[in-house]
């Protein structure tokens, strides 16, 4: 038995099992004969740490990730991007399927930049800077796609006003991916096969208010209106494609790493925390900087945020940062006092949000690496976190870093092909277990999930 893993960064279960479902024919037939479901993404439900949970069966505290960039020595300023060296010696399912002689093969898995040796062959993610770089393994990979395809696309500019340029952009950079998939499947040896799509993920922050009617920005009549349709239409013929190339020996598992949903707006959780004398300035901006560059008074400061689709709060405890105030014997105490404060936010019409706060230490067993001190979904994920300052207000219509209608829903989709037609719920932890059993592999005793039969 082999498996061929169809991954769409961002598919949304309400749109693919419904909305758009008619319009999909290839993946319709498929789902006849298929369990499938809604498949609940980690904590935080965003593409770095959730792939590689859904290839690790492990929890991003035990990866010690917990977002794209992190906070390094406890620094007000300085940060850490992650990438696959902090992966290194964690088993993912190629690696534990390499020690039993399978080789597989894995495109665009973030983050798989670099790229580390497998048995088998990798092309590495969207973090990958530009294709001059080695973004193969192995090395000499890059030289057959190149001259198969062109240069390989690891992402496009999806923020941006230039919406013609990004839809041409999009279908280029899938397409070509396309190809290459199609070529790889026929032409090289493998047990697994495995590739992610990130231009779902784009054309769905691009352009969903263009066809979702309860957008607060919604656009009528928007020559985008049926962009998104459009592209999972796309991916419908190309699934199709490859479905053609498979033979019957082998399992098709078409998974996402998180779901989307409009945004209301944007939280800025730094303009909040200084209206509610957690966050104190020397000086006002006059213009809008991130907090990095804000003239921060650390001497009286207690609290800062970071932006994202969740927000990363961080305390300035004496001790541990280098101008702290917080006392370490009241850091409990006041991590509790602010979560409590944050739950009762409001958002642009006065109504308390449903706004959930965590800490690190309620969602994972164990926090490595370098955890932020509270974890903020603002209003259930609705508003996005901005994390700049200088607005003169807590409330934005739009990103602050570029227009982006979506953010991210808790939930992705989990579909496995054959089988028994049966709708299921599953987690991100229960696929590497599943995908393993598929292949007859025996279960690795530390993988947190389990088989979805």
């Amino acid at each position: 038995m082999k498996a061929l893993v169809i991954g769409w960064d961002c598919a949304t279960p309400e749109l693919v099992f419904n909305k758009f479902l008619d319009e999909l024919p290839n993946f319709r037939k498929l789902l006849k004969n298929a369990t499938y479901g809604r498949m609940e993404s980690c904590d935080p439900p965003i593409t770095i740490p959730a792939w590689m949970v859904m290839a690790t069966s492990i929890n991003p505290g035990k990866l010690g990730i917990y977002g794209f960039r992190h906070r390094k020595n406890n620094s007000y300023t300085d940060i850490w991007i992650s990438n696959s060296l902090k992966f290194k010696n964690v088993p993912k399912v190629w690696d534990i399927l390499g020690k039993y002689g399978k080789k597989s093969c894995i495109i665009g898995l973030p983050p798989t930049y670099p790229p580390l040796p497998l048995n088998g062959c990798m092309i590495s993610c969207f973090i990958t800077p530009d294709a001059t770089k080695d973004y193969t393994y192995p090395v000499e990979l890059k030289k057959e796609i190149e001259k198969e395809i062109g240069e390989y696309i690891f992402d496009v500019p999806f923020r941006t006003d230039e919406k013609d340029e990004l839809v041409k952009n999009l279908w280029e950079m899938t397409q070509r991916r396309h190809e290459l998939v199609k070529y790889l499947i026929q032409n090289k040896e493998w047990d697994l096969f495995w590739f992610v799509e990130i231009g779902l993920d784009r054309v769905q922050h691009a352009f969903w208010r263009y066809f979702d009617e309860q957008h607060h920005l919604h656009e009528p009549n928007s020559p985008y209106k049926n962009v998104i349709r459009d592209y999972y239409k796309l991916l419908d013929k190309n699934l199709g494609e490859l479905l053609d190339l498979i033979d019957d020996d082998t399992a098709i598992f078409i998974v996402s790493d998180h779901g989307a949903k409009r945004m209301k707006g944007a939280f800025c959780i730094n303009e909040w925390l200084i209206r509610n004398k957690w966050l104190v300035l020397k000086e006002e901006p006059r213009e809008i900087v991130s907090i990095g560059k804000a003239d921060v008074d650390w001497s009286k400061t207690k609290a800062w945020g970071w932006g994202g689709y969740y927000a990363r709060i961080f305390f300035n405890v004496k001790g541990r940062e280098e101008n702290g105030i917080i006392p370490k014997e009241e850091y409990e105490k006041m991590r509790k006092k602010l979560a409590e404060e944050i739950r009762k936010a409001k958002d642009d019409k006065g109504n308390v949000m449903n706004t959930k706060v965590f800490t690190p230490e309620e969602l994972y067993p164990e926090c490595n690496g370098d955890p932020p001190d509270l974890m903020v979904y603002f209003d259930d994920l609705y508003w996005r976190s901005a994390g700049t300052i200088g607005h003169g207000r807590v409330h934005l219509e739009k990103n602050d870093t570029g227009p982006d209608d979506a953010v991210h829903a808790k939930h992705g989709i989990f579909v496995k092909y054959p089988a028994d037609e049966k709708r299921i719920e599953a987690s991100i932890y229960d696929f590497a277990p599943t995908l393993l059993h598929t292949l007859g592999i025996e279960i690795p005793k530390h993988m947190e999930g389990k088989v979805i039969k």
